[in-house]
């Protein structure tokens, strides 16, 4: 253990330091903050999101500040206007005690015209992204003629943002003689290509791969088919009753999907991605900040400059490409002593990507199935148990109204009184989760399609799930995953248009333009007039019958084209030639509406 008055700051800095609580340095702080105090070597540190790296060079950089001085001493240059604001937020903390030390964050997004005039007053410290910097010194307000530190900080996400002009022409205006301290979560061969240019010698130094809050981090893995993510999101989210979390997408269309597709389910989500408004974005994360918001899908980029301590989960949607960036995500939580959950929603083409994160960064994942919905209803019914359990009554505000509730509700017993109640709460969910499907992990698809593992639970449960039942008819619909539908919702769409929501459905299939569902035989006229009134989203309901499938043998080429392919030794099992054997998946069948046949791969 190493503290911070052991590593050579000057007074003040230790005031302010001890003022916010800290006393202990991390490993990157006790590293890089005695060589920049104490050398003027150039620095390449390799440290992750959690690790203390604002510290580890706004510390000793503040420290070497002429304060006398009004000129422009020290650049950090960062990717992202919320990390702007978060670094020259904590460097404003860190110098509270420094008479005369100024810091100025700029940044694009917002009105230049305050930047220009804090310039012309004087600020030793600039915080800046890569583009309104330059901006800055081509208008010849950004002077760099004294600059002595010049700090990259998230090098590897500015490179990935297209800030490569941005930095050669401003790393290239910066005195030689300066210091230039690179902090980055991974090298990369374009860091590599700057740190050959701009530095000299430098010295490389790095923190622990794992996070400092990875020991108090659970990582867990759900390995789905593709057609289940969003159904086992949701899953997760019922569950876990009480999530703060980040959901984590790959690109800016499933960001804004996927946060679509919460909202219209009713959960208090919102998106952050790179095609909001600077004032969208700081409108999302700041309620997110808050708790206004309790689960926020976003990109990786988006998310930088994010700080909040108290996540309880982490959601990978999709998993990065490198292994040090999923590192980065589950840091986000299990920060300040607090446990996190890091999940992976996982397809089969994910298995070599977590391998490769147990085998860099040191982390033990566990895979589990998907919660059933026997365990999300308890999960939520004991949340609303405790909701009530915990209200507090104001009988004063009541005593109005007590005497007319008594009246309406004094043939009721105590136990009747309990179920209605419930029942009025609750009934919609039990609805939904009533016919949901059994969602199973891809290891244990691909035992069912093996035949092995006889007494594997779940797929027992799947097989009597989509085994064929007398007794009902099937059904064509007009909507599917076009129009937002999942597989859940659709069976409270029929539901509710039967009006009815105990209504027994049979299997349910969901393709991209229609589905597929069953009813009870009897029910047959009901649903033909009933639905068919209907409409979901502005679009309007079209019910019918659905015809019995029609059977159709494989095209196979006619007799002379086998014969020919014989007599060149290109018979079934060969290769070349117009002919396709059987078997390679060239099947010709009657197209419409209702000569449906699922592929073999499809089960339902």
């Amino acid at each position: 253990m190493i503290l911070f008055n052991e590593l050579g700051l000057q007074a003040d800095t230790l005031k302010a330091i001890d003022t916010l609580g800290f006393t202990e340095a991390t490993e990157i702080q006790a590293k890089a903050i005695p060589h920049i105090l104490e050398s003027e070597q150039d620095l390449i540190a390799s440290a992750q999101t959690g690790t203390g790296k604002t510290a580890a060079f706004g510390l000793p950089t503040i420290d070497l500040v002429n304060v006398t001085n009004k000129a422009t001493q020290v650049l950090i240059l960062c990717p992202t206007r919320e990390l702007c604001l978060q670094i020259s937020k904590d460097l404003i903390n860190y110098s509270k005690y420094k008479d005369g030390l100024n810091v100025l964050a700029v940044y694009g997004g917002a009105s230049i015209e305050p930047q220009l005039k804090a310039l012309n007053k004087g600020a030793q410290v600039v915080v800046g992204t890569p583009g309104r910097a330059r901006d800055l010194m081509k208008r010849k307000k950004l002077q760099l003629g004294e600059v002595r530190h010049v700090v990259l900080d998230e090098a590897d996400e500015m490179l990935t943002m297209g800030f490569k002009e941005e930095l050669d022409d401003i790393l290239s205006q910066t005195p030689k003689s300066k210091q230039t301290l690179l902090f980055s979560a991974t090298m990369s061969p374009a860091i590599s290509r700057i740190t050959q240019k701009y530095m000299n010698k430098p010295v490389e130094m790095s923190a622990s791969r794992v996070n400092t809050g990875t020991a108090n981090v659970s990582h867990v893995y759900y390995s789905v088919q593709q057609r289940d993510k969003y159904g086992l999101l949701k899953r997760l989210v019922d569950f876990n009753t009480e999530i703060y979390g980040i959901i984590f997408c790959r690109t800016r269309k499933d960001t804004k999907d996927i946060a679509n597709k919460l909202v219209l389910d009713g959960y208090n989500s919102d998106a952050l991605h790179g095609d909001m408004t600077q004032g969208q974005r700081d409108d999302v994360m700041e309620r997110f900040r808050r708790g206004n918001i309790q689960i926020l899908v976003a990109t990786d980029v988006a998310a930088r400059g994010l700080d909040v301590d108290n996540l309880t989960h982490v959601i990978n949607y999709s998993l990065p490409d490198d292994a040090e960036v999923y590192t980065h995500r589950s840091g986000r939580t299990g920060r300040a002593g607090n446990k996190g959950i890091s999940v992976v929603i996982a397809t089969g083409r994910d298995g070599r990507k977590i391998q490769e994160i147990e085998r860099t960064s040191g982390i033990l994942f566990t895979q589990e199935n998907a919660p059933t919905p026997e365990s999300i209803c308890r999960q939520q019914l004991y949340k609303l148990m405790d909701k009530i359990k915990d209200t507090q009554v104001d009988e004063k505000q009541l005593e109005p109204f007590l005497e007319s509730i008594y009246g309406k509700l004094q043939h009721l017993s105590r136990e009747e009184l309990i179920q209605k109640f419930v029942s009025a709460e609750f009934n919609q969910f039990l609805s939904y989760y009533k016919n949901a499907r059994p969602i199973l992990s891809e290891k244990s698809n691909k035992k069912k399609d093996r035949n092995s593992d006889k007494t594997d639970d779940e797929i027992q449960q799947e097989r009597r799930e989509v085994k064929r039942r007398n007794g009902f008819t099937r059904f064509h619909i007009n909507l599917g995953s076009k129009h937002k539908l999942e597989p859940e919702t659709l069976n409270s769409v029929i539901q509710e248009g039967m009006e009815d929501n105990h209504l027994e459905i049979g299997k349910t299939h969901l393709l991209e333009s229609f589905s597929f569902f069953e009813l009870k035989v009897e029910l047959e006229e009901e649903a033909l007039m009933k639905l068919n009134q209907c409409s979901y989203k502005g679009v309007k309901m079209m019910v019918q019958v659905a015809q019995e499938k029609v059977k159709s043998k494989k095209f196979r080429g006619d007799s002379r084209d086998r014969d020919r392919d014989r007599s060149k030794g290109r018979g079934r099992g060969g290769s070349g030639g117009g002919y396709k054997p059987a078997g390679d998946g060239d099947s010709r069948r009657p197209r419409g509406k209702s000569s449906f046949k699922p592929s073999s791969r499809k089960k339902y």
